[in-house]
């Protein structure tokens, strides 16, 4: 499916933000572009690199609007790179999803997230392919705003790389195979995808309940976050940026 693609990875600028759970969307793209060499240029409500695979061009973006004004950098660049609405890709971070897991869907609702839901409002359609990398809920209860805004440190960081990798493969099969197979590969877990050792004994564990992969169930996350940021064009400032987190707290009454 050889075109050009807008590839959107979700998340906060400004070096607070850095390694941060809510910014594993900037992560992709940050790997996408590493591992082809290209360099992010600071634009029109954000970064943007250009990579290439298989006959594609692929427009790699990380806005600049923080996250709950996503909406306004995608479709700018969309409309700026004449990109229609089936060759864009989106990636974000999942409370509802364990750590580690990567989901593609063809469309459908923001499932509390507010970078899909601003994009969703924006475009006037949901019918666009996104990719979501679980980032897990393991936080107390009053404690999301620091954990989704935390840094990813210990094991998990360690963990992380083919976590990306795997991601990043997910684009690139959606630019070259279209979403349908290219869904069907990023939803197997990679685990179960093995085969099995012919050798080794019948397990006797009993099946767990799971949720299926493609319904993510609606968390805490549903509450619309507020963010910092300038009108279009401009690269939210310094005292926006270091009240951001502030206002995370204020607005679910964290003290």
């Amino acid at each position: 499916m050889a075109g050009k693609y807008l590839i959107a990875g979700l998340g906060n600028i400004g070096a607070e933000y850095e390694g941060t759970r809510h910014n594993i969307g900037f992560m992709v793209v940050d790997y996408l572009a590493e591992e082809s060499g290209a360099v992010f240029t600071v634009g029109r409500l954000g970064s943007t690199a250009e990579i290439s695979y298989r006959g594609s061009k692929l427009f790699l973006l990380k806005p600049s609007t923080y996250m709950n004004l996503s909406g306004r950098a995608v479709n700018y660049w969309m409309q700026e790179e004449n990109i229609p609405l089936e060759h864009l890709l989106v990636i974000c971070d999942d409370l509802a999803l364990p750590f580690g897991s990567v989901r593609m869907r063809k469309k459908g609702s923001d499932g509390g997230h507010n970078g899909l839901a601003h994009i969703n409002q924006t475009l006037g359609s949901s019918d666009y392919c996104r990719i979501r990398v679980g980032i897990g809920n393991g936080f107390p209860k009053g404690g999301q705003v620091d954990y989704v805004l935390g840094k990813i440190e210990g094991e998990e960081k360690q963990q992380l790389p083919p976590i990306l990798k795997r991601a990043a493969q997910g684009v690139k099969d959606f630019t070259f195979m279209g979403p349908d197979r290219a869904m069907n590969i990023c939803n197997t877990d990679p685990k179960k995808a093995q085969p099995k050792d012919p050798s080794a004994k019948p397990s006797t564990d009993q099946p767990s309940n799971s949720s299926t992969p493609e319904q993510s169930s609606p968390s805490s996350s549903d509450k619309t976050i507020p963010g910092g940021h300038k009108p279009d064009g401009d690269v939210p400032s310094e005292s926006n940026e270091k009240s951001f987190k502030e206002k995370l707290r204020n607005f679910f009454g964290i003290k």
